[in-house]
């Protein structure tokens, strides 16, 4: 499993990283933090479904705390797209890109702490065996 960090614009009080990553740079599968493999098509889909319908972002899972963030960016790197912009193979993974303005002043400062570290794309779905 690969680490990813999350980076900050502590002027404009954005957050970027990777939501979630489906194929390392060397083409192998990521296995995450929960011990599961995402197809790079259902995390397409899945990051089409929450721009279309959600756009924000919460703390821990957490109905009661949403909205703390509104996203600004947002790009699912699949190898068809990366090859389009000419991007050269095993230069990023196949994953999702975001980026979100922090507006709340708690959630930001945990950010800004190192205590929130990572997105999490709080999904749900069918565990396959592989």
């Amino acid at each position: 499993m690969a680490d990813f960090k999350i980076l900050k614009s502590e002027e404009r009080r954005l957050v970027f990283g990777w939501a979630s990553v489906s194929v390392t740079t060397d083409g192998v599968p990521l296995i995450d933090h929960q011990q599961d493999i995402i197809d790079p098509e259902d995390l397409e889909s899945a990051a089409y479904e929450y721009v279309l319908n959600f756009r924000d972002c919460g703390e821990e899972h957490i109905p009661d705390l949403r909205k703390k963030a509104r996203l600004v960016e947002s790009c699912v790197f699949t190898e068809e797209k990366q090859a389009a912009m000419g991007i050269p193979a095993g230069t990023l993974p196949v994953g999702w890109w975001i980026g979100f303005h922090v507006d709340d002043d708690a959630a930001w400062e945990k950010i800004r702490d190192g205590t929130y570290k990572m997105f999490s794309i709080e999904g749900t779905g069918t565990r396959i065996p592989v």
